[in-house]
């Protein structure tokens, strides 16, 4: 017979490579299970609160909260540098138990107290037994859905952020007082009233917000909700030592509340502290709108050497410290060496406040008709805005005018006059400066002329002095209210 070939025997390395296989499958499964288990073994984060454990000053606060700072910052509508940044160089930056960033500010010096004293305009006749009248009356924007209420009249605090941490769980602050007569409202302190609101009110003026001294209903200040749009703050002058004796400050305010949709009264009021500013209505008002700008988003303007900036010639940012300076205005971080960039006015838009619309006319086609003798208001509120009006007038001397707000202006104006065809026939911008820190100067423009009959228009720019830098400001912040008015002359 013949020889048959004998079977060849099976490959070996299928065998392995089905074992290597099925192996693989094992390891990989008792991987994902021992995986699993050490996943299920891992402590769940703690609570910030926890993690945290008691307010804490900005260093000590990023200590321990360094891993999770992307987190806070995102609670408090900050970016997580920026953040950083402020924890670790501000020495008046917080964060509460809960991770929100607030601020106790510095008292202000002996100097700045004297400054900032300067008795304020003559107003009220008499003297009122409770906050009655028109001092208590005041509104800057009647009908607008946000409100900024100036409190001098005393307020009950109490389930706040303010009453935890050790604090009473409930304050009584006694109302503004000057003359240890809390029974009656003497016409000094009513005219402090009337200029503190008129100053921040023209901080405020080119937003969409009543600045007012009249108690609004509780649902026109709290933010009950998302579709909620009838909200806004309490800034309470608060002349008592519960929380002042403690944090030795000139006034507390958290960031970034005043729009919150949840918790919106907790971290109410923002308080101004009169043993720690005194009781001027310059110092008030300028610790009002800062503390008022912190409730809206916005952080300190300084240099990397110190905390606020204290400005140069008559200016200030309103972010750093104005008390000694006559022209506060919002900023940029236009100034030498300036540690923060941010745009105020973009900044505060992003927490509640729109700008205002415009309400006069751009160019001759539109512009907006004026009586001889008779005022008009304006507010100009958007660095690219121009406000333009017109008057037909006899043959004569006219006094053409453009007046600044009378208290804390922020506006400086150039005013221009043109004849029928637009072109322009004279022009007014007076240097600006201060005669003291409440006092500034140069602000508004005026033009005296002899004009033939016919129409002639007056335009109204916004315009900066010397140089941001070190010397003045830009246009940037020079926004606020103004009149104008023809007169013969």
């Amino acid at each position: 017979m013949p020889n048959r070939p004998r079977p060849r025997p099976r490959p070996k390395t299928r065998r392995i490579a089905g074992l290597a296989c099925a192996g693989a499958v094992v390891f990989g499964a008792l991987a994902v299970a021992v995986g699993n288990q050490a996943d299920a073994q891992q402590p769940a984060p703690l609570p910030i609160d926890q993690l945290l454990g008691q307010e804490l000053q900005g260093k000590a606060a990023l200590g321990r909260v360094q891993s999770r700072l992307a987190e806070i910052a995102d609670q408090n509508k900050l970016p997580t540098d920026h953040l950083r940044q402020i924890l670790a160089t501000d020495r008046t930056a917080w964060l509460d138990r809960g991770g929100k960033l607030f601020y106790r500010e510095p008292v202000a010096t002996a100097t700045e107290r004297k400054t900032g004293a300067a008795a304020s305009p003559r107003w009220a006749t008499q003297a009122v037994a409770a906050a009655t009248g028109p001092a208590f009356e005041l509104h800057s924007k009647p009908g607008s859905n946000r409100v900024i209420y100036l409190d001098f009249d005393g307020h009950t605090i109490t389930g706040t952020a303010w009453n935890t941490n050790g604090k009473p769980s409930t304050v009584n602050v006694t109302p503004y007082d000057t003359n240890g007569n809390t029974s009656t409202w003497s016409t000094a302190e009513q005219d402090v009233v009337r200029d503190v609101w008129a100053r921040v009110a023209e901080d405020y003026a080119p937003f969409d917000v009543d600045v007012t001294t009249q108690q609004p209903t509780a649902a026109a200040i709290t933010r009950s909700g998302a579709s909620d749009q009838q909200y806004g703050t309490r800034v309470l002058i608060d002349p008592t030592t519960w929380y002042q004796s403690g944090c030795g400050c000139g006034g507390v305010a958290y960031v970034g509340v005043y729009d919150n949709t949840s918790n919106h009264s907790y971290y109410q009021p923002a308080l101004v502290f009169t043993k720690g500013v005194g009781t001027g209505a310059k110092n008030i008002a300028e610790a009002a709108s800062h503390e008022a700008g912190h409730n809206v988003g916005l952080s300190h303007d300084g240099t990397a050497s110190v905390g606020y900036y204290s400005g140069h010639g008559a200016w200030a940012p309103i972010m750093g410290v104005g008390y000694s300076k006559a022209i506060s205005q919002w900023s940029k971080g236009e100034y030498t060496g300036a540690n923060n960039k941010e745009d105020d006015f973009a900044v505060v838009g992003q927490n509640g406040l729109a700008l205002r619309g415009d309400d006069h006319g751009n160019g001759t086609s539109d512009a907006t008709a004026l009586t001889l003798g008779t005022s008009v208001k304006g507010v100009y509120a958007n660095d690219s805005d121009v406000d333009t009006f017109r008057i037909d007038l006899a043959a004569g001397t006219f006094n053409f005018a453009a007046a600044a707000a009378a208290s804390g202006a922020d506006l400086d104006i150039k005013l221009q006059l043109l004849n029928s065809s637009g072109a322009v026939v004279a022009s007014a911008d007076p240097a600006a400066g201060q005669s003291n820190s409440a006092t500034p100067t140069g602000l508004s423009a005026s033009i005296s002329r002899q004009v033939t009959a016919g129409r002639y228009y007056l335009r109204i720019e916004n315009t900066g002095y010397g140089s941001p830098l070190n010397t003045g400001y830009s246009t940037y912040g020079s926004r606020g209210a103004y009149t104008v008015r023809v007169t013969a002359g």
